[in-house]
């Protein structure tokens, strides 16, 4: 059985959605972080990082969302390349690191010193929304002409770019279907996908808390935290 760490963020987002693109039995456990549990020992054991998502499969426990998407992608043989493709596994490779080292943290960054440390920064946050709209032209770019991320196909990557396309907004301060026409294409039709309804609904299924107080900024936001305590 599938145990499945997670809360709304961006990145246990995509695993939802996989989850219930494959149909795989799980059994979903809530963390909510600004409340702290994602510091308990015992998800300390699970995720020494403390974050989200996590996930246990029967004897194996995975953390970071896209080590999680391509377990699950390899456990079931969906939404990857044809076995033997090494040049479709090289691209899906290629892009899902792509996602992990920069779409992900440079759009985490630019959501932060743009909502939750505001002002603090006008270098971090200028910094931090270049570097988010250069790597999300870069997404823009590659589904010009192409129906998916890897062409024809959908795959992991896409849902790994569904995940943090809903943030755009918030990200650069911008409209998306503008700017990004093409991910707005691709994540019009991804909403529209039953599985993507359900994963949406997960959440709100628990009594995540919604408020960014201080409580909730402690355990978040340690450093930002004691910055204003020393400001």
């Amino acid at each position: 059985m599938i145990h499945f760490y997670f809360n709304a963020a961006p990145n246990p987002m995509k695993v939802a959605l996989m989850l219930e693109e494959t149909g795989l039995p799980y059994t979903p456990v809530p963390v909510d972080t600004k409340i702290g549990q994602q510091h308990t020992p015992e998800f300390n054991a699970l995720n020494p990082n403390r974050r989200v998502p996590a996930l246990i499969d029967d004897d194996v426990a995975i953390f970071d969302s896209n080590a999680i998407l391509l377990h699950l992608a390899e456990k079931t043989g969906q939404f990857l390349p044809k076995s033997g493709d090494a040049a479709a596994r090289g691209q899906l490779l290629s892009w899902l690191f792509f996602i992990a080292s920069g779409i992900g943290p440079y759009s985490g960054q630019a959501v932060h010193f743009g909502h939750i440390a505001k002002g603090i920064s006008v270098y971090a946050l200028d910094r931090y929304r270049f570097e988010a709209a250069r790597h999300w032209q870069i997404v823009e770019d590659r589904l010009e002409g192409r129906d998916y991320m890897l062409g024809s196909d959908y795959s992991i990557i896409d849902m790994a770019i569904w995940g943090w396309a809903p943030r755009i907004e918030a990200i650069l301060d911008t409209d998306p279907a503008v700017r990004f026409p093409n991910i707005t294409r691709l994540m019009t039709e991804l909403d529209a996908r039953p599985a993507a309804i359900r994963a949406r609904d997960l959440p709100t299924r628990y009594p995540f808390k919604q408020e960014m107080d201080v409580e909730a900024i402690a355990h978040m936001y340690p450093t930002l935290q004691q910055f204003r305590q020393n400001s």
